[in-house]
């Protein structure tokens, strides 16, 4: 199996043309296809907006949270992070196809431009509208470091 890539963004316009960029010549590195990385990203935006609907545990929030939320705003953020069953919401759907998620993703970063990201986040609260786009920056990196570029050009079938 290929290697993940390091990337970094420092606006979302950048992920959109990464993803773009990406649509017709990639493989993916992990266990969600293109089209699922793109929808979930696009879920986390709009959770921004409309609100996640669940909060982690007490413990997390007041005793965690606060002394990693700088690390998480600034730092790579690292694979593996299993969501609970409560946040399931935010989980792709398993049949989107890549073109749907990278539409669902343009929508996600425009509504982001365009609205105020007020929704407390289930972790670290009330976040400045500045913080909220570092989090999703370093949230689209890490799962948009699965997404390769292809060698021949071409999307496997």
């Amino acid at each position: 199996m290929s290697a993940r890539r390091t990337v970094h963004y420092a606006t979302l316009s950048e992920v959109v043309q990464d993803a773009e960029h990406l649509i017709g010549n990639h493989h993916t590195v992990g266990k969600w296809s293109f089209g699922q990385i793109c929808q979930h990203l696009a879920k986390a935006m709009n959770a921004s907006i409309d609100g996640f609907g669940f909060q982690a545990p007490w413990f997390v929030r007041w005793l965690i949270a606060p002394m990693m939320k700088n690390s998480f705003l600034i730092k790579p953020m690292k694979p593996g992070f299993k969501l609970p069953k409560k946040a399931s919401s935010l989980l792709p759907d398993d049949s989107v196809t890549a073109e749907e998620g990278l539409r669902q993703l343009k929508a996600g970063v425009e509504r982001l431009s365009h609205e105020t990201p007020t929704a407390p986040h289930p972790a670290f609260g009330k976040m400045a509208s500045e913080e909220v786009m570092q989090l999703h920056l370093r949230h689209c990196e890490m799962h948009m470091s699965f997404i390769v570029p292809s060698e021949n050009g071409q999307s496997p079938s």
